[in-house]
C-alpha cells in the first residue's frame, strides 16, 4: 500500500515538513514518486523514518545519519563502518544519560530539602540536620553531587 506525504507524516506523528527534509537530505533513498512526482510512502518507508527519528533522538546529527545511510546503501563491505557510528553513539548516549541521571539525583535531592525544610519549618533547620542523621540515599546524592550548603 502507497500513503501520501500527509498521510505519512499522520501514520508517524511528525511533521510533512520533516518527511520531505529527510527526503532532501537524502535520507529516504528509496523514495516511490507518483507520475506526478508526489511522494509515495510505504510500510518500510515507515520503519526507516522510525529508525531516523530514533537516531536523531539519540543525537546524532542528519550529517551523521546521512553518512549511516551512504554506508548501508553500499552493503555488506561497510558492515564495520556502520557498527562503529552506532557503538559511538551508544557511547554517547550512555554519557548522556549519565549526566541525567546526576541531574536527576540532584533534582531529587532539592525536592527532599524542600519538602524537609517546609516540614521543620526553615531551611537552617534542614542545613543543620548531621550528615549521619540524614537518609542514606540522600546523604549519598548529597556526597556524589558535591553539595555542602545547599
Amino acid at each position: 500500500m502507497l500513503y501520501t506525504i500527509g498521510d505519512a507524516a499522520k501514520e508517524l506523528g511528525i511533521p510533512a515538513s520533516a518527511l520531505r527534509y529527510y527526503d532532501k537530505e537524502g535520507l529516504l533513498p528509496h523514495m516511490n514518486r507518483s507520475g506526478s512526482g508526489i511522494r509515495m510512502f510505504t510500510e518500510d518507508d515507515f520503519e526507516w523514518v522510525r529508525f531516523i527519528e530514533r537516531l536523531k533522538c539519540a543525537g546524532m546529527p542528519i550529517k551523521e545519519i546521512k553518512r549511516y545511510i551512504d554506508l548501508y546503501e553500499q552493503g555488506d563491505a561497510t558492515l564495520g563502518d556502520r557498527r562503529a557510528l552506532i557503538y559511538d553513539r551508544r557511547d554517547a548516549v550512555k554519557q548522556e544519560l549519565e549526566r541525567l541521571q546526576e541531574t536527576l539525583d540532584f533534582i531529587t535531592y532539592k525536592c527532599w530539602y524542600y519538602d524537609k525544610a517546609l516540614e521543620l519549618g526553615s531551611e537552617d533547620a534542614v542545613k543543620a540536620i548531621p550528615l549521619e542523621e540524614l537518609p542514606p540515599d540522600i546523604r549519598a546524592i548529597k556526597e556524589l553531587c558535591g553539595i555542602v550548603r545547599y
